[in-house]
């Protein structure tokens, strides 16, 4: 009998901060694992969730591994053998992330995976609680407590909500709409959780967040997802 095994990662803003969340159905004793990583990609939180989950159990052990990244799952099912066969490369150059395939494949080799695809976001009850745990990871990552404390109950004599109007130009209006869509939240509701996450984070460390983001970005590591 197969171990169902969650894995799940993403990054916001790509390359940014970001987190990995792993659900293991063990009977009657789930166990769940997070973390995350200040500077990083979506795909290497994906590889990143599958290696940790991989890591937890010893070799031999029969798992289906559940994930709701093709880029994970094609990876160890289809490409991997002919990257190997030609040095890790691919024919445009070096196979990206490298690092983290190379170990994934030994990871995978040594036990018994069936790896299989999910769609995101679909109701998948394992699924969503690996997303929720990949979005603890990253706050860790950031400094800030892996779950949200609960809002203070404002005084009834006190607004629930005020609506504050703002102009923005079209191409950020057209990537906040994007990144709502991906988080599955309003485009209102996304704004609001971000802009209490940046008055959270406080204007020093969204300043140091964006120069080490830029600095990455500018210069690439080998291996690292364009």
């Amino acid at each position: 009998m197969r171990t169902i095994v969650y894995a799940d990662g993403g990054c916001d803003p790509n390359p940014g901060p970001g987190g990995w969340g792993v659900v293991i159905q063990i009977p009657d004793a789930p166990v769940e694992l997070h973390g995350g990583e200040l500077v990083t990609t979506n795909n290497r939180m994906e590889l990143t969730a599958a290696i940790s989950a991989l890591e937890y159990f010893p070799e031999g052990t029969a798992i289906e591994m559940r994930c709701d990244s093709q880029y994970v799952v094609k990876s160890v099912t289809e490409w991997i053998p002919g990257w190997k066969r030609r040095g890790w490369r691919t024919a445009n150059g070096p196979v990206k992330n490298v690092d983290l395939m190379e170990r994934l494949d030994a990871l995978a080799r040594s036990r018994d995976v069936r790896w299989t695809w999910v769609r995101g976001h679909s109701g998948e009850a394992g699924n969503e609680r690996a997303d929720r745990l990949a979005a603890a990871g990253r706050r860790v990552a950031l400094g800030l407590p892996a779950v949200e404390e609960a809002s203070v109950e404002k005084p009834s004599a006190v607004p629930a909500a005020a609506t504050v109007s703002m102009k923005v130009d079209a191409g950020l209006a057209d990537a906040v709409a994007q990144a709502a869509e991906r988080a599955g939240l309003p485009t209102e509701a996304f704004v609001a959780e971000a802009l209490r996450f940046a008055l959270e984070l406080g204007p020093e460390r969204v300043a140091r967040i964006r120069k080490e983001v830029a600095l990455e970005s500018a210069a690439p590591r080998p291996g690292e997802l364009f």
